[in-house]
């Protein structure tokens, strides 16, 4: 079973990543488009969860309680960090320990036996009623002590049906200490479902806007716990191709998710009341991710481009670790991933240097103009001459602009503003021409 395992697993990770085969061989490689988010993820956490929550709140509105949610540490997996890198990949799905896994906190084991069912299930999405229709309770009982005990489930033996494991996936997902989605993020969720269009003159529609939904789910499923993440994306890709065969199974989107809201999303100690009244918007959200599952594991393609300079002058293998991450079965993709790593600020120096001529030319001296001739000069590297009396005294290596100096720059902008706000912005633009800031930039200069 191990060759249909890593089939189903390249299946699977098909929405987040790309197959490339190579010329010299037919073995496949798989490229994740997100792997410099990953790698800022691992190696500088906190400045990652600033970059997420700051685009978080630049689309939804979170009072000061349900943002500290947000803010609470990560759970550590079991075993997550065994490895010591930063990307465990998949290949924890083949392993068979023997553990409990069922009621539960979730560990890579308990989704390695779990994936058994998603795997045997996306075999069956033609059955009809699947994950409606209950299935064998003694049949289910074998099945799941033969989980709890680490067994390779042999469902060629045709002893379980498919309803049998649908109705266990869902007793799992249920039995679980926590919702997949996790409490902390229950009132973002809610949030998200309440996003829509504006009208012409500025007036709030009831039509919902899904892209900025997408965006925001995007943002907020970065900060779950990386086993509900790896988890949820198996069980709504699984999910998302079910509902694609709605016309052999009977059920659509929406059914699947009035079928696993109760164990995905709904919060564990919410009271009858509270629940009645978000009930809705619980299951409008969970037919939404299955209806944009293929979407909402990508990182934002601004937060890409940012993670991605934040190591663009640097040398892109660090470790084993990395090399799996940018290829699984081959190097030709890592190889052309070095090749790729020439220096990238040539765009971001020469509008520094514009703007700092711009500065000394038409501004009078004054004492906020040396500041900003100053505050010029750190963000430049020792290769831009911010002015003739601006001479760098120190090298340091040249470095690809970081979040904390881009905000910077922002700052310069909002004093600058005042006397030549065309000019400037043009600099601006050149100084980020990438989407990196832009959602930021755009969000402080639209009308209240």
């Amino acid at each position: 079973t191990g060759h249909s395992l890593e089939k189903s697993l390249v299946k699977s990770m098909g929405t987040v990543c790309n197959v490339v085969i190579s010329q010299e061989s037919e073995t496949p490689i798989i490229f994740n488009p997100d792997f410099f988010v990953e790698k800022l993820r691992h190696e500088q956490p906190e400045a990652f969860t600033e970059l997420v929550l700051s685009n978080i709140t630049r689309l939804i509105d979170l009072p000061g309680a349900e943002f500290s949610q947000l803010l609470d540490e990560e759970p550590k997996t079991p075993n997550a960090t065994a490895a010591g890198g930063f990307f465990r990949s998949f290949n924890f799905l083949k392993r068979k320990d023997k553990c409990v896994v069922f009621g539960m906190p979730l560990t890579e084991e308990g989704i390695a036996q779990i994936y058994q069912l998603i795997v045997y299930l996306s075999k069956n999405l033609h059955v009809e009623g699947l994950f409606r229709v209950p299935g064998n309770s003694l049949r289910q009982q074998t099945l799941r002590e033969q989980l709890n005990s680490g067994a390779d489930i042999d469902f060629s033996s045709g002893d379980f049906h498919p309803n049998d494991v649908a109705t266990l996936l869902k007793s799992f997902l249920g039995e679980l200490p926590e919702p997949l989605l996790t409490q902390r993020h229950l009132h973002a969720h809610l949030k998200i479902t309440e996003l829509s269009l504006f009208d012409d003159h500025g007036n709030k529609t009831s039509l919902p806007d899904k892209e900025r939904q997408i965006e925001a789910l995007q943002l907020l499923l970065m900060l779950l716990p990386t086993a509900s993440r790896t988890l949820l994306k198996l069980l709504l890709d699984l999910l998302y191709h079910t509902a694609k065969q709605q016309d052999k199974n009977k059920m659509s989107a929406h059914n699947l998710a009035l079928m696993f809201a109760p164990h995905v999303i709904w919060p564990k100690n919410m009271n009858a009341s509270d629940l009645q009244e978000n009930l809705k918007k619980l299951n409008s959200s969970m037919a939404f991710l299955i209806k944009h599952s293929q979407k909402i594991f990508r990182a934002p393609a601004y937060l890409r481009e940012h993670a991605r300079l934040q190591f663009a002058n640097t040398r892109l293998i660090h470790s084993k670790d990395d090399l799996e991450l940018l290829s699984v079965g081959g190097s030709p993709f890592a190889s052309a991933c070095k090749r790729s790593a020439a220096p990238v600020d040539s765009h971001t120096e020469e509008a520094l240097r514009e703007l700092c001529r711009h500065v000394t030319d038409h501004m009078p001296n004054s004492a906020k103009k040396k500041k900003l001739i100053r505050q010029l000069g750190k963000q430049s590297s020792p290769s831009t001459p911010v002015s003739e009396s601006t001479t760098p005294t120190s090298k340091k290596h040249t470095r690809s602009r970081s979040f904390g100096g881009l905000i910077k720059v922002r700052s310069l902008y909002l004093c600058f503003n005042q006397t030549t706000p065309t000019t400037f912005t043009e600099v601006i633009k050149g100084i980020s021409p990438s989407a990196a800031v832009g959602p930021l930039v755009q969000s402080n200069s639209s009308p209240s």
